[in-house]
């Protein structure tokens, strides 16, 4: 059996941040996280881990080390045209969430992933 685990993450706004990455992975709020200086987030699923966000005072300085991959196919192997298909439809939905478009990755002719930053500008991908 796995350990249970959670992902903690710095924020400017740890309400902002959740609500954006409960979105973006259809995750839902955990309850007892209400205050200004922090948040969580769960899988309804009980199968994912749960994402924490704490109020920090200084800013991002430099690239993420880690990120997180947001697999709208689900697991491969995978009809690249679908996967296409289906990024292309999350990333607009993220845009409008307050995330930002950096750069199309492509496998040879088939779209691989985009790169994108979350509200507080941390890199991830939708792949």
């Amino acid at each position: 059996m796995a350990t249970f685990w959670t992902l903690g993450c710095d924020a400017d706004d740890p309400q902002r941040i959740a609500a954006f990455w409960a979105l973006a992975l259809g995750y839902v709020k955990e309850s007892g996280f209400e205050e200004p200086d922090n948040a969580s987030i769960v899988d309804p699923d009980g199968r994912g881990p749960a994402i924490s966000f704490l109020k920090v005072p200084e800013g991002k300085s430099s690239k993420n080390r880690m990120h997180i991959d947001v697999r709208v196919a689900g697991p491969g192997p995978w009809d690249m045209v679908e996967r296409a298909r289906l990024i292309r439809q999350k990333v607009p939905e993220l845009v409008a969430a307050g995330a930002t478009v950096i750069r199309e990755e492509w496998y040879g002719d088939a779209l691989g992933h985009v790169v994108m930053q979350d509200p507080e500008g941390n890199e991830f991908c939708v792949a």
